[in-house]
């Protein structure tokens, strides 16, 4: 990458380099172990003008959604914290039965189901087919589509413009961040609200959290760098919340520019904080590399020492964090001997570059192993309190970021 996809600045630092990598969601099937894989470098920069930290755009959303691995409802919590936003936001906007709502990259119904179990009107936006019709199948209406300013402007003229539009962990994944951001504007009303939750840098790069870096996140914000990619759009920041949603997110509330439009003292606060951390200069980047080393260096420790004590080590969880990493640390099946997970898509295959078998959860009762490695970290208690019952054989759950924990 040459330039910056938000401002075209040719001024891009780099902030941590995790080598090559295979797309972190496409899990191999036992045939495909036989054939080679393809590996992009996983290499993240930030533009020293905007202050958008990105990755080329080597992968398109077509290849990584058109099917999809990721399906929403799998998470308990996360189904909690869509109910929770639902109800919110029902109340922030007075949203009734004479509303409509609109989900962009609304997965398999998880937030919507809410939306249509009040009697609002709602209507998905999925480019994954798959996952979409999941979602249909709950009754909620998706249209298979990614979204720009021709969709937002061809939903809009056939459904009318939203009330509320949401966008929950899309924000990061779509390279046209401006074109997205334009085709936000076209499908809310002049009057209207759009709502985007995603991964704040500063907790990232705070909590060590660079598992989280993977192709189909083509960018990480800080609420400066997405406050200019909205006004690119059309749309103005007006108030944020910072979340402890997938190790720290903000929820971006902003509308569409015009007189009175205007940042609030959320907005303001939140960009101190930034400034404060050194996230608005290139020095704030600096050690983050050596800190990525550190975690990489004491998880592999741990590995390798309960391989020579005989211990026995598997994961819990398929996520796309934790490809990035799995093969970021070069760990096999010698050193992991499988993971698990809850979504039966997965069981079966094999994780993408490492090549680790993906089981039914309920192989873990079945071996009763030493230790579990907690891929999805970002989900702690939720997942603590699945596999309470590791402790009745003495197992242990480790969780490697943003330091090694064996609890």
């Amino acid at each position: 990458m040459t330039v910056c996809r938000l401002c075209g600045s040719a001024s891009l630092a780099s902030v941590v380099d995790l080598g090559a990598t295979p797309p972190c969601e496409l899990f191999l099937t036992e045939a495909q172990l036989q054939e080679p894989e393809v590996t992009y470098p996983l290499h993240l920069q930030v533009c020293t003008d905007c202050w958008l930290a990105q990755l080329p755009p080597l992968i398109t959303p077509e290849e990584t959604f058109t099917e999809y691995a990721y399906f929403s409802s799998y998470s308990t919590s996360w189904v909690e914290h869509a109910r929770e936003f639902v109800a919110g936001a029902a109340r922030r906007l007075g949203l009734d039965g004479g509303s409509f709502v609109v989900e962009v990259a609304s997965n398999d119904g998880y937030l919507l189901q809410h939306v249509a179990g009040r009697g609002i009107r709602c209507l998905g936006i999925e480019p994954s087919a798959n996952v979409g019709q999941a979602a249909r199948d709950k009754g909620v209406p998706t249209l298979t589509a990614f979204l720009g300013p021709e969709t937002g402007a061809a939903v809009r003229a056939e459904h009318g413009p939203a009330d509320l539009v949401v966008a929950n962990n899309v924000y990061a994944h779509i390279p046209d961040v401006i074109g997205f951001t334009e085709g936000l504007r076209a499908l809310v009303k002049d009057d209207g609200w759009v709502s985007i939750e995603v991964q704040h840098l500063l907790t990232l790069m705070d909590l060590n959290q660079y598992d989280t870096i993977y192709h189909e996140h083509f960018q990480y914000y800080t609420v400066a760098s997405a406050q200019r990619a909205l006004a690119a759009g059309g749309l103005t920041l007006v108030d944020v919340e910072l979340l402890p949603t997938h190790g720290g997110s903000i929820r971006l509330w902003s509308r569409p520019s015009g007189p009175g439009v205007e940042a609030g003292p959320s907005v303001l606060e939140v960009l101190e904080a930034e400034k404060a951390a050194g996230l608005h200069e290139l020095s704030g980047y600096a050690e983050f590399g050596a800190r990525v080393a550190r975690v990489r260096r004491n998880l592999l420790a741990f590995l390798i020492e309960a391989a020579e004590q005989g211990k026995t080590v598997v994961g819990y969880g398929a996520p796309g964090k934790g490809n990035t990493l799995l093969n970021h640390c070069g760990i096999r099946p010698d050193l992991l001997a499988y993971t698990v997970d809850r979504n039966p898509y997965k069981h079966g295959r094999f994780t993408p570059g490492t090549r680790i078998p993906i089981l039914p959860p309920e192989r873990i009762a079945e071996d009763r192993p030493d230790y579990v490695l907690v891929l999805p970290w970002n989900l702690r208690d939720e997942i603590a309190a699945q596999l309470s019952y590791v402790h009745d054989w003495g197992g242990r759950l480790v969780f490697p970021i943003p330091s090694l924990e064996i609890l």
